[in-house]
């Protein structure tokens, strides 16, 4: 059974003028030159490998960490390996503002938890959450903290049928359950 709260390391997702990245695409996050790979557990290599400054995030990640990120996550093509890269790396978590729309569906139906929260970009634009902070969420109710509790924020919590999802396991997953239960 999934935990309801997630919390590990975050990486910021900044530019080098130490601003959120906004607008990060599909082929940002996983490039078009890598379709062929089929290997789910082969992709979290080339996980943003595409986008400036964070081509090397899949060298320092670790299966829990969280990604945090400016608005429209996701932005772009229906690549479904945008997301399964992730999931590849063990990624337990990404935090925006907003997601693309597919991206969003895609990663719902993969039941890998994502959530919008409105005040990331204060939170960074203050310093109040860099990488290397520990980042708590509730995925029920929203609530969230930096720093182990030093810093508290308000993120969306995740409706009832993408938490069902995101706890079975996928929405094939959550579509068996339904049958079955």
């Amino acid at each position: 059974m999934k935990n309801d709260q997630i919390s590990g390391k975050a990486w910021v997702l900044i530019n080098k003028d130490g601003i959120l990245i906004e607008d990060i695409d599909t082929d940002q996050i996983y490039h078009n030159a890598y379709l062929h790979i089929t290997d789910r557990s082969l992709m979290g290599k080339y996980a943003l490998g595409n986008l400036a400054g964070w081509q090397d995030l899949s060298k320092k990640v670790k299966p829990g960490d969280i990604i945090a990120a400016g608005r429209n996550f996701g932005a772009g093509s229906s690549r479904q390996q945008a997301v399964d890269c992730f999931v590849s790396l063990g990624i337990a978590l990404i935090i925006a503002p907003s997601f693309g729309a597919i991206y969003f569906r895609n990663a719902v139906n993969s039941g890998f938890p994502i959530v919008r929260c409105s005040h990331i970009k204060d939170l960074v634009k203050k310093g109040s959450l860099i990488s290397g902070d520990e980042v708590a969420v509730d995925l029920c109710s929203g609530k969230g903290s930096v720093r182990n509790g030093e810093i508290f924020f308000q993120a969306e919590p995740m409706s009832e049928v993408q938490y069902a999802i995101f706890k079975a396991g996928g929405l094939f997953n959550y579509a068996r359950e339904i049958r079955s239960g």
